[in-house]
């Protein structure tokens, strides 16, 4: 009778693989160089294939397409819209300086029925029906935005002032002007006509010491004789 042999003798034992992941070597004490990329562990399978690209489908490409000109589409209108403001805001300012130049041209005709009105106001003519009409005239003006300007004792000013007379006083520290012959006239930022005036200037003084007929010289006067 043969003898079968035992089943754990047929039977190979199952191997044990023991993995040492540790970094220091217990028997050198060494840091163990790590292991080169890519290198597959035991019993890993292989690495998984890089994704592959699929090309965009035709309605893909028809939405791109769409989005490119709806963005340049809207650039457009941007563009337009704000160069249309800006004709707009200049036409405005344009349109409104013309309209101020042509209200100051015809005021500036008006300026020498003013002159009159105030000679008339100073000899004492301005009164009854006539002062009623010269005084609604000025008010219309004065709501268009005329304004006169020019009084005596205001610095002077030749960018609005016309000096036609000069005089010298020790009372002023300044070119100063002493009296308005005709008024000037503005009608906003716009000068109409400038005022025409009589100027003052600083005058020095006279020096400390009497001078003889301003020579220069001293004038020295004779001490009195004794009787005798």
């Amino acid at each position: 009778m043969t003898e079968h042999p035992n089943r754990e003798e047929r039977e190979e034992p199952e191997r044990v693989v023991v993995r040492d992941r540790r970094r220091i070597d217990p028997l050198t004490g060494q840091v163990r160089a790590p292991a080169a990329p890519g290198a597959e562990a035991p019993g890993a399978g292989p690495p998984a294939p890089p994704p592959v690209e699929r090309a965009p489908s035709p309605d893909e490409q028809k939405l791109a397409e769409l989005t490119a000109q709806l963005d340049e589409r809207t650039a457009d209108l941007q563009r337009v819209t704000a160069e249309y403001a800006n004709y707009r805001r200049r036409t405005d300012r344009d349109r409104e300086a013309n309209l101020l130049a042509a209200r100051a041209h015809l005021v500036a005709q008006l300026l020498p029925v003013l002159d009159d009105v105030d000679r008339a106001g100073a000899h004492g003519d301005l009164t009854g029906a006539f002062k009623a009409v010269t005084d609604k005239l000025i008010g219309v003006l004065t709501s268009a935005g005329l304004a006169p300007f020019g009084t005596a004792g205001e610095p002077f000013d030749p960018t609005v002032h016309e000096a036609v007379q000069h005089a010298t006083s020790p009372d002023v520290t300044q070119p100063t002007v002493s009296a308005v012959m005709r008024q000037g006239y503005r009608m906003g930022e716009r000068l109409l006509r400038p005022a025409m005036v009589a100027v003052t200037d600083a005058d020095p003084g006279a020096p400390d010491l009497p001078t003889d007929l301003y020579d220069g010289s001293v004038a020295v006067e004779p001490s009195p004789r004794s009787p005798g």
